[in-house]
């Protein structure tokens, strides 16, 4: 299934997409769930409820009449792994790291699959096309084997970057937590539609222009890996996300460098997830 948090005009509600339309989950079962990690986290008992009004699609609204949201907009915790392309890791001049390498992104960084990406005035700003994965069962000392059952589907995400912050410091999250700079969606495929999340092409385009090209195949420490490693650290909660790593093609890396500028638009793809198409605006000078 594809679960989505969106608007027609009134309060945010779940739905679940269904081709070009949109079931309400929160017209049809108002008490099944208030938000996507309370749905999530009722998953196991809310599952059958969701296929049925999924089936019975007796009320839908155009996706072209609705306002989707970031499926989940106010995530528990966003954290992402750097240099786990192989061709990210010769363009960034580094050696291949030994261990997984983790930052956190603040969880107002989380945007809309169609928000501006706001640029600060002077700005450089970078896109990174990611696989993101949506933890559901969670938990915490997990196995490799166990990884799969934690994760409960997977989204397209931009790992939006603030380069100057970014570099100003050994450490990355003030330059990777901006306000807008995680948008990711359109909407969560759950995993059971995901057979393999190893297998998926990946794209990023600025202003139709291909960036990056790619496929999960070629990470370094894969989905599972992380899920397991993370969760040695922290435990792992519904609704959680994981940005699974970033290909070759980001503007860093150009001749001469290029970075986002205002109007620009920032589209990523990945097979079977969907899309996400964000225009970038001059955020206000403060």
């Amino acid at each position: 299934m594809k679960l989505a948090t969106f608007t027609a005009g009134g309060a945010p509600e779940l739905g679940v997409v269904l081709g070009d339309r949109v079931a309400s989950i929160s017209r049809a079962a108002p008490r099944l769930a208030t938000t996507m990690i309370d749905l999530i986290a009722r998953w196991p008992a809310a599952e059958r409820d969701v296929r049925a009004i999924a089936d019975a699609a007796a009320e839908t609204l155009a996706l072209s009449d609705v306002r989707l949201l970031a499926p989940i907009p106010r995530p528990g915790k966003i954290f992402a792994i750097g240099l786990n392309y192989a061709d990210h890791i010769e363009e960034s001049g580094m050696a291949k790291p030994e261990h997984q390498v983790w930052f956190a992104k603040a969880a107002t960084s989380a945007n809309g699959p169609y928000a501006p990406i706001e640029i600060l005035p002077g700005g450089l700003v970078d896109y990174e096309a990611e696989l993101v994965a949506v933890i559901g069962a969670g938990g915490r000392r997990l196995t490799r084997e166990a990884a799969p059952a934690a994760v409960f589907g997977y989204c397209v995400g931009n790992d939006a970057t603030e380069r100057a912050w970014q570099h100003r410091t050994p450490q990355w999250t003030l330059g990777k937590s901006f306000d807008t700079h995680a948008p990711f969606g359109p909407w969560i495929t759950t995993a059971d539609e995901v057979p393999d999340p190893h297998a998926l092409a990946i794209r990023a385009l600025v202003n139709g222009e291909v960036r990056q090209d790619s496929n999960t195949r070629h990470l370094v420490f894969d989905v599972w890996d992380q899920v397991a490693h993370l969760s040695h650290a922290m435990t792992l909660e519904a609704g959680d996300l994981i940005f699974t790593g970033t290909p070759g093609g980001i503007g860093a890396a150009m001749k001469p460098p290029r970075f986002l500028k205002d109007g620009d638009r920032v589209r990523i793809e990945i097979e079977g997830l969907g899309a996400i198409e964000n225009p970038c605006a001059q955020a206000a000078a403060s």
